[in-house]
């Protein structure tokens, strides 16, 4: 039944074939929305505009807990993910 069920459906494949290239993208791109990495390195940047006096320490204290719940919503958001 098989190789029966392969031949009626091979009209088809030509849609499971976009669906499946569907699939991919959105997971790209969650992947790419969800990476902590830029959230990371926007933090490193902030520090270094506070050393080097370009920004005060009100702003950054502002800019670093926007930055640290982002931070904290993405680690959730991948822990979810990895769970299902």
């Amino acid at each position: 039944m098989g190789l029966l069920s392969e031949v009626l459906l091979l009209p088809l494949a030509p849609l499971r074939g976009s669906v499946w290239v569907l699939d991919q993208v959105v997971r790209v791109a969650e992947d790419e929305y969800y990476d902590p990495a830029p959230v990371r390195a926007e933090l490193r940047r902030l520090e270094q505009e506070l050393v080097a006096g370009r920004m005060t320490e009100e702003e950054f204290e502002e800019q670093e807990d926007l930055l640290l719940d982002r931070l904290e919503q993405l680690e959730e958001m991948q822990r979810a993910r990895r769970r299902g």
